[in-house]
């Protein structure tokens, strides 16, 4: 695979192109809702609700449902255009976020959460689809890149600002704040049109092909993978660990300090070293992290995993970049919605499973993950990129269309 000189891909003429600055905004105020809503959702569901292991499990898989439904952005872009679809997700994002705290119980969190994550999902999804349309192979891992870095700026905020309301604001009081600021920013966006007519029309179908079945298989598997971190060791922390709301702030800040600086350095390695090997490391690294949550039994040591954790998560760009490098350009809409929904499949069953088996023993959750790794390590290692070839064949195709 040939080499790319990081220094002459300039983030300069990156800026120039409208549809940056557009996502770029539209992601600090999704991070910054969905941040804020993550850093209290523990200590809302167990100091304000009494949420037991089992209840979180489910409230997080209603979470997922929405990502599970990604596939219907390409009926959305029967009516929206995709980066209006982006501001109004956003905007959705916020609603559930402003209601979370009116409704302190079990079905309200429930519900609200749904509310929230149809915004989340549904802007995650069109977000990446315009990145890799509107940004050359090159470009995308950069763009990608830089905001992973803004959004930590923005959690940073986000930590710093829950850090202080905590000791004087309500529950109720936080989760508006940080509600009306992404509908605001939503809003904002309505106003805008960085799109580019020139750009190749999107399929508006829901499409499976054979040359992308390992793209479909990594992206299974990290959702599968992502959903026992994401719901169960920050819960580790809260409940076996006793971390109060501040302790978690700081937690997060750190992440994301560490995220700002670490996130350029990915995509680098990406365009100099190639996806197989960047994603193969992330995967042996977790690997090692599952295990040690499951072995090791130190809060601060676990504090650490998770700092850990969630760096080599930003490796999973790699997955994109493969596939834009690898896609027709007509497939990255409909693709980046099935991808989604497939990422989803095992996130929606996942907490609610991973929930009941906590109760026997909370490690298996952290030994199930690790487990995850190996197999994606194992498929890895069939990423091939000579030029603009096709990856590895698969012997079946399907093309779904409505």
């Amino acid at each position: 695979m040939t080499k790319i000189d990081n220094s002459s891909i300039s983030l300069k003429v990156i800026r120039q192109n409208p549809m940056y600055t557009y996502l770029l905004v539209l992601s600090m105020a999704a991070a910054a809702g969905f941040q804020g809503w993550r850093t209290l959702f523990n200590n809302f569901a167990v100091d304000e609700i009494g949420l037991n292991g089992f209840n979180v499990g489910f409230v997080q898989s209603v979470r997922e449902i929405p990502g599970f439904l990604s596939m219907l952005v390409v009926y959305l872009l029967l009516v929206f255009k995709e980066h209006r679809l982006s501001a109004y997700s956003v905007m959705f994002l916020g609603l559930g976020v402003a209601l979370t705290g009116l409704f302190p119980s079990y079905f309200g969190l429930a519900t609200t959460t749904m509310i929230m994550s149809i915004g989340f999902h549904y802007f995650e999804t069109t977000n990446q689809s315009l990145t890799l349309q509107y940004f050359s192979h090159q470009q995308a891992p950069i763009v990608f890149a830089q905001i992973r870095s803004i959004t930590a700026v923005s959690n940073i905020g986000v930590g710093a600002l829950i850090f202080g309301m905590s000791a004087y604001f309500t529950y109720q009081q936080q989760y508006i704040v940080l509600g009306a600021f992404a509908i605001i920013i939503g809003a904002w966006a309505l106003s805008r049109n960085p799109a580019d007519d020139s750009k190749p029309a999107q399929h508006k179908k829901l499409l499976i092909r054979k040359k992308y079945w390992l793209f479909y298989m990594l992206n299974f598997l990290s959702g599968a993978r992502r959903q026992i971190f994401v719901v169960f060791a920050v819960f580790l922390l809260v409940k076996k660990y006793e971390f109060s709301i501040q302790e978690i702030t700081i937690l997060f800040v750190a992440n994301n300090i560490i995220a700002y600086f670490f996130n350029p350095l990915i995509a680098k390695a990406i365009n100099r070293f190639g996806e197989r090997k960047v994603l193969s490391m992330e995967y042996a690294s977790l690997f090692l992290i599952f295990i040690a949550y499951a072995t090791v039994e130190n809060r601060w040591i676990v504090a650490g995993l998770y700092i850990l954790d969630h760096i080599f998560f930003n490796f999973s760009i790699a997955i994109k970049t493969f596939f834009q490098k690898t896609a027709d350009p007509k497939d990255i809409a409909p693709s980046m919605a099935m991808a989604f929904t497939i990422n989803h499949i095992a996130a929606v069953v996942i907490p609610v499973v991973g929930g009941a088996l906590w109760l026997l023993n909370w490690k298996i959750p952290f030994i199930s993950a690790a487990i995850l790794c190996l197999c994606s390590l194992y498929f890895a290692q069939r990423i091939r990129i000579p030029g603009r070839e096709v990856s590895v064949e698969c012997p079946i195709e399907k093309e779904v269309s409505n």
